[in-house]
């Protein structure tokens, strides 16, 4: 399935604070009522904007619309925006898959980072932020479509890997995020969004803190209706909320579709 043209009437340019407002609503408004079609509180999902790819001169209208924490795939990316856009009011969360050496900078300017998948990359961070004096909110990466292409730890080795992290005293686990299939069969969309729901309750019966308060980043453009009817606390939403991007998602997302 192509990501949609730029010109995608489903996911029109957002380019003034009035459209981003708009957007954002809509977003939310479809949020809720999924959450409310599961009996959950509307309160109890968070919606993170992803802004990869759009320019910060359309990020201050975003961030006027009211976006104060916003998602990007890439470090190097976040990194440039962060500096630029020092003097608005916004966090920055990093929810791409980070190398090693990556680590430093993520630990002087990420308020959040949701594709923690190995120990190595948390022995890295842990020393980066041990040494700048900060700690920092992560999720754990799980690939519940079982595709090689994507990044993520395999379901059985989560609890392991979560046992371990307690060592990385600053690193603060928040629960585990993952990527669904790319596909339009949703209930096989489904099932990904359920295994990850079904793993942090497996972990909650071992030791209720090995996922802290135990939250499930799911869901996307194309699915995060479904990710909140499976219990998401956190939706990742791009496309939606600013428009369809012209790079191929293997750009940002290997083996998978649209934020």
């Amino acid at each position: 399935m192509p990501a949609a043209p730029s010109d995608s009437p489903q996911y029109p340019t957002a380019t003034s604070v009035e459209d981003f407002r708009r957007n954002l609503d809509a977003v939310r408004a479809r949020i809720d009522a999924a959450a409310e079609r599961a009996g959950r509180s509307p309160a109890d999902v968070r919606l993170l904007p992803v802004s990869k790819t759009v320019p910060e001169d359309r990020l201050r209208h975003a961030i006027a619309a009211g976006m104060h924490q916003l998602g990007e795939n890439k470090v190097q990316e976040a990194k440039r925006k962060h500096a630029n856009l020092a003097d608005e009011d916004v966090a920055w969360a990093v929810i791409g898959h980070l190398q090693t050496n990556k680590a430093r900078d993520v630990a002087a300017f990420a308020a959040e980072f949701q594709a923690l998948d190995s120990l190595r990359l948390a022995e890295a961070l842990d020393r980066r932020l041990q040494a700048a004096g900060r700690s920092l909110d992560v999720y754990v990466q799980v690939n519940t479509s079982a595709e090689e292409s994507k990044y993520g730890l395999p379901p059985d080795e989560v609890p392991g890997f979560l046992r371990q992290l307690p060592a990385y005293s600053s690193l603060r686990v928040n629960g585990l995020m993952t990527l669904a299939l790319f596909t339009s069969d949703a209930e096989r969309v489904r099932a990904c969004f359920a295994r990850l729901r079904t793993l942090r309750d497996q972990a909650r019966d071992i030791d209720p803190d090995l996922v802290g308060p135990g939250g499930l980043s799911m869901g996307m453009s194309g699915d995060y209706e479904v990710a909140v009817e499976e219990g998401a606390t956190c939706v990742r939403v791009g496309q939606a909320i600013f428009g369809a991007r012209t790079l191929n998602e293997q750009h940002y997302w290997p083996g998978t579709g649209t934020a």
